[in-house]
């Protein structure tokens, strides 16, 4: 092994800033993936403008978010911002009826220091609904963060569970064996390893913002392993949150929920499964098999189930294989999709990253040096909150295949012959478990197949050509 494969991972840190999109962009899966839930955001005409182009594809649809804006007279606290807010939230009760009204402060609300947290519990109070706040502002928030500020606030409304208690899972069988069971547990019924494990299993909760199928596909997937999962959070439903308390084991799907994490374990007393993240067959399999050795499982057909998912992807690893990739860092997924593409071939080159908790993805760092060097790769340099100019002076230096960067970049990147790809997409698409997985190399490669369409058809970039 080389020296270069026997290094550590390097961290790097530029400048502080987070070039990325504005949190409260999370209200765009959030109001849709819990369905009795109305978003109220608390702001200016410009976050107002923000969420009606951000979120303008959903013209189709009745949305059930809106948007507080604060006038020139809230800004100088020359008016009643309790009293506007109760009419607005009376307003939202008598149209839509919703179980949980969230409201998301912006920048400007930090700003002027208003206190809508000391404003909820009178107004819930009045009002009859309860009323979450979470911060979800641009000044200390990344893009996908909002989410984060959302759950954690939410936690803290999850129902408590009593020590000593747990949560039983639905049993299978006749009426007469599953009475027997549950009296005679030692009775010699002929109970299979899953159905010996859910009976002795501590709950599982599992937290992130998923489509519903894409939660049901990881749900069915731990079920196959003989783990059932007590709930997730969000829930579809916000009078469905799961219990919370000692003794429930937590594991989150998604990087960024960070703060999610902390507050489920500092607050709710959670016992955190810190695993890999569901993204790519090798960290779907890598999560699952966390969450079995937490229960003393041993996981079973995971191995061939992998190896299925990527004969199946050989079409996209052909195109891929060989290929250099540079992350600039927007949305927190970078080193999961970091590790996933190194794992299909390509070659990163570094992998910028607004905010890096590393306790809460030490497991997918780790498995992305074991990773590396499986494949026999470099370790990728991590460059925590990038300076975009310097970034941009790197990618003329090595030039890769593709750049995975924020929408202001895209474009600029592109006049100067560098293929990119939208960050914000691999937000918004279905990238978690085994079956997804074509779903991201879909993604990654289509500015590469692109490339070879037009260079098939004699066409070459005007720049590139031109020597810039």
């Amino acid at each position: 092994m080389s020296t270069a494969l026997a290094e550590p991972l390097t961290f790097e840190c530029e400048t502080g800033n987070y070039h990325t999109f504005c949190p409260i962009s999370c209200v765009a899966w959030l109001y849709q993936k819990i369905e009795d839930s109305f978003f109220l955001v608390v702001g200016t005409k410009t976050c107002g403008y923000f969420l009606q182009n951000a979120l303008g594809v959903m013209i189709f649809a009745e949305p059930r978010y809106a948007m507080a804006e604060l006038e020139e007279g809230d800004i100088s606290a020359q008016l009643n911002d309790y009293k506007e807010l109760k009419r607005l939230c009376l307003q939202i009760k008598q149209d839509r009826n919703p179980s949980v009204i969230v409201w998301i402060g912006t920048c400007t609300t930090e700003i002027i220091k208003m206190d809508l947290e000391g404003m909820a519990p009178q107004l819930e109070a009045e009002i009859g609904i309860p009323i979450v706040v979470a911060r979800a502002n641009g000044l200390d928030y990344a893009f996908t963060q909002g989410e984060d500020t959302v759950l954690a606030a939410m936690a803290h409304r999850c129902p408590s569970l009593e020590k000593g208690s747990r949560v039983e899972p639905r049993a299978e069988g006749t009426l007469v064996e599953n009475l027997l069971r549950f009296a005679k547990p030692n009775a010699p019924l002929p109970l299979s390893h899953g159905e010996v494990a859910k009976l002795s299993q501590p709950p599982l909760v599992l937290f992130g913002s998923l489509p519903s199928t894409v939660a049901t596909q990881l749900t069915m997937e731990l079920k196959n392993q003989g783990i059932s999962v007590a709930g997730w959070l969000p829930a579809q439903r916000y009078i469905d949150l799961p219990a919370l308390g000692e003794g429930v084991h937590v594991c989150g799907v998604n990087p960024f929920l960070s703060r999610t994490a902390t507050t489920l374990m500092r607050r709710r007393r959670c016992k955190l499964v810190g695993a890999p993240f569901p993204i790519g067959p090798d960290g779907t399999r890598a999560w699952i098999e966390k969450i079995c050795s937490v229960f003393d499982i041993q996981p079973q057909g995971l191995e061939e189930r992998e190896a299925a998912i990527w004969a199946g992807l050989e079409d996209y690893l052909e195109l891929v294989r060989g290929k250099s990739v540079f992350f600039m860092g927007d949305n927190l997924l970078e080193v999961s999709l970091a590790r996933f593409l190194i794992r299909c071939g390509m070659i990163v080159y570094e992998i910028g990253i607004p905010y890096m908790d590393k306790r809460f993805q030490a497991a997918e760092l780790e498995l992305l040096e074991r990773t590396c060097h499986e494949m026999g790769v470099p370790l990728p340099r991590i460059v925590e909150k990038p300076d975009n100019y310097h970034q941009i002076q790197r990618i003329r230096e090595l030039q890769p295949d593709l750049a995975i960067t924020g929408m202001a970049h895209a474009n600029p990147l592109e006049a100067r012959g560098i293929s990119t790809k939208w960050s914000v997409e691999f937000t918004f698409a279905q990238i978690h478990g085994f079956t997804n997985s074509r779903d991201i190399l879909e993604l990654v490669t289509r500015p590469l197949r692109r490339n070879e369409s037009l260079q098939s058809l004699g066409w070459t970039s005007l720049v590139k050509s031109s020597g810039n």
